[in-house]
């Protein structure tokens, strides 16, 4: 899939799930932590693809996670892919192909999935403020270059950096911490993990699997045939899960946010 479909694919996550848990679990967030929530989702199902790198020195090239924050984002997508890479090799059976580079490896896995949104909570929970805000910068930078790709596009990674910074310093101040942490880390895991979901149904498939071995193959790429496989780029993509997605994207913001509103009015629900 596509950067753009992948960070809508979050935000949709994000939502419908927010939705589901304050209609049957009586779980409600206020309209900060919501956004915050769907805008860490959104750029988490970006973050996989820093294993997809582009060339550093002339600052064109890899995923659109990679291309988020210039040559600094470049650089480090080059170090994932390598990490990857190397995790490759280090793990492959006999039956594993020979591989040229990490892309959908090692990002691409539960236990990286899991690694990502446990280290990121506890992160948070350890430096405080500056790694809050650190996370967010960086999640937020992701969103808007996965949600507002034409404009990041146009306006260059330069803004796209200044706007993110200001908007994770804005959030921090006034979310409420008690509640912040753990939210910020498990959206960040339940974008990558969608991320996994969302390339699963493309003909490449993600190694879902490992560390478990099948068939003397460490690296088994799961995915749908490719008779039903969906082709990267296609409409089916662009035009078709994309507007699904942002139907059910709004329709899930539109309850979550009628119930405050009409309560606020004195009216019944």
């Amino acid at each position: 899939m596509m950067g753009p479909s992948h960070a809508l694919s979050g935000a949709t996550v994000w939502l419908a799930g927010s939705w589901a848990l304050d209609q049957f679990a009586d779980y409600h967030q206020s309209p900060l932590a919501l956004a915050v929530g769907t805008a860490v989702c959104a750029g988490g199902a970006l973050f996989p693809d820093l294993d997809l790198s582009g060339k550093v020195t002339t600052n064109q090239g890899g995923a659109t996670v990679a291309r988020t924050f210039g040559v600094v984002s470049l650089f480090f997508a080059e170090v994932m892919e390598k990490v990857s890479l190397g995790v490759y090799y280090a793990t492959k059976l006999s039956r594993d192909p020979k591989r040229s580079n990490g892309h959908r490896t090692l990002t691409h896995t539960i236990p990286f999935t899991v690694l990502v949104g446990w280290g990121t909570t506890a992160l948070c929970a350890a430096y405080g403020k500056w790694a809050v805000i650190g996370v967010l910068f960086f999640t937020i930078g992701l969103a808007l270059r996965g949600l507002f790709d034409r404009w990041a596009e146009r306006a260059g990674w330069v803004i796209v950096t200044l706007v993110s910074l200001a908007a994770a310093w804005f959030t921090y101040a006034n979310l409420p911490g008690g509640r912040g942490y753990p939210l910020i880390g498990v959206a960040l895991g339940v974008g990558c993990f969608v991320h996994i979901l969302g390339d699963m149904i493309t003909r490449a498939g993600v190694p879902i699997l490992w560390p478990i071995p099948i068939k003397r193959r460490m690296w088994t790429m799961i995915g749908l045939p490719n008779k039903i496989a969906l082709r990267t780029g296609s409409k089916a993509e662009t035009v078709v899960l994309r507007v699904v997605m942002t139907v059910v994207a709004l329709l899930a913001a539109t309850g979550l946010v009628a119930r405050p509103v009409l309560q606020r009015f004195d009216i019944e629900i």
